[in-house]
């Protein structure tokens, strides 16, 4: 006969981590993604799953269409198509590998 223990812990853990500029308010509004990235949770997106299908289309719509977007750019540079494509890319990236990660923002 043996003797078996056993200690288990789920401890919450950071899988990912960014920061963008609120400059981008704008831009993230015309691509219909404003309420789920900037205010989560406010809008029932508590789970990374459900930020996939709003980035893919966001990222879409970018890259089909860039001077649309290009022309929320911010005019003091902080805040630019050009930084907020690959951050989005990179969002979308990490909510895939991580489906089940709770989403948390601070403003």
């Amino acid at each position: 006969m043996s003797l078996d223990v056993y200690l288990s812990a789920v401890r919450r853990t950071t899988v990912y981590d960014a920061n963008i500029t609120h400059n981008l308010a704008e831009m993230a509004t015309a691509l219909g993604i404003y309420d789920c990235v900037w205010r989560p949770d406010e809008n029932g997106f508590t789970e990374a799953a459900l930020l996939i299908e709003p980035l893919r289309r966001a990222i879409a719509k970018m890259k089909a269409n860039p001077d649309k977007y290009r022309a929320f750019d911010s005019s003091n540079g902080w805040g630019t198509y050009k930084n907020f494509l690959p951050w989005l890319e990179k969002y979308l990236a990490a909510c895939e590998a991580n489906p089940d990660a709770t989403i948390e923002v601070s403003r």
